[in-house]
């Protein structure tokens, strides 16, 4: 196998990896100043698509987390680059919070329940079974489906609740109707993301919890991939899957090194592996979280 270049470029998930539900994981504070005095191009991914990325920053400020606004990528806003791509100034009925209202206004869309080219669905704690009903008889009308992302489930203190995967089912089970899902483990989402900050997936490393979302999203997009262990995934599910993460480690904490600081590159460093031992399949066992 070729040796990978180093390492010029981060993307990391949120949840899991940096927080676990609204608490900052150790070591997440650490990474994100290093990243910052680096100066290296990177971003933090999350598939809710409920918030505005300046939403997302505010709430991570109050945890101690200082990530710009620029820096945070959403599913919502991978939704609404697809669709300007595809067609721009177009309309869409939309079952969803601001984060994914927003994104669609900033593009110029107009929302409409009246023949629209798009049927969105995201995520909301407020499901309506008379939005869903319209969604249905869109979709059957002819409006294409499109959904933010796939999960099927999302964390909360009380446990799992139904999250955007599961509703998309429903409709696709009333419509015969499949939707195309923008975010992770889309590449799409990975790709727009890294020209949305100007870098390349061969120098660049995707940091995620999950292997059905984080790790498969960054191997198709031609990424190292970094599995952290405080999230949904431990070293007994890795196995499970017909694919590996480049490196598994127990936290973020073990990754803030790995970071170049200006006089390192200055100095030609050629970049750094994943702690030995670390690797797939042989870190240590570490208690498991919901993540996105």
């Amino acid at each position: 196998m070729a040796e990978r270049k180093p390492i010029s470029s981060w993307l990391t998930d949120m949840d899991g990896v940096l927080i676990h539900e609204g608490i900052p994981i150790p070591g997440a504070d650490a990474f994100i100043k290093r990243l910052r005095d680096s100066g290296l191009p990177f971003l933090v991914l999350t598939n809710n698509s409920i918030y505005t990325a300046r939403d997302l920053h505010a709430r991570l400020k109050r945890m101690g987390l200082d990530v710009p606004v620029e820096n945070i990528w959403t599913s919502a806003l991978a939704t609404a680059q697809f669709l300007d791509d595809q067609r721009p100034g177009g309309t869409a009925y939309v079952i969803g919070e601001a984060g994914l209202t927003t994104a669609l206004h900033d593009i110029g869309y107009v929302l409409t329940d009246h023949d629209p080219d798009y049927v969105v669905l995201g995520e909301t704690r407020t499901y309506s079974f008379e939005a869903l009903t319209k969604a249905i008889r869109l979709i059957n009308a002819g409006a294409r489906f499109i959904c933010t992302n796939p999960d099927e489930t999302g964390p909360s203190a009380e446990g799992p609740l139904p999250a955007t995967g599961s509703v998309a089912a429903l409709i696709t089970k009333a419509t015969g109707k499949d939707p195309y899902f923008a975010g992770k483990p889309n590449p799409l989402m990975m790709r727009t993301g890294l020209n949305a900050i100007g870098a390349h997936s061969e120098t660049s490393a995707m940091i995620g919890d999950r292997m059905d979302t984080d790790v498969l999203a960054g191997l198709e997009a031609g990424m190292q991939t970094f599995l952290v262990l405080t999230g949904l995934t431990s070293v007994a599910d890795i196995d499970r899957y017909p694919y590996g993460p480049s490196h598994v480690v127990e936290s973020i904490a073990d990754l803030v090194d790995l970071i170049d600081l200006p006089d390192q590159v200055d100095q030609g460093k050629q970049g750094k592996q994943a702690k030995p031992g670390k690797q797939a399949g042989q870190a240590d066992p570490a208690t498991q979280s919901d993540s996105r």
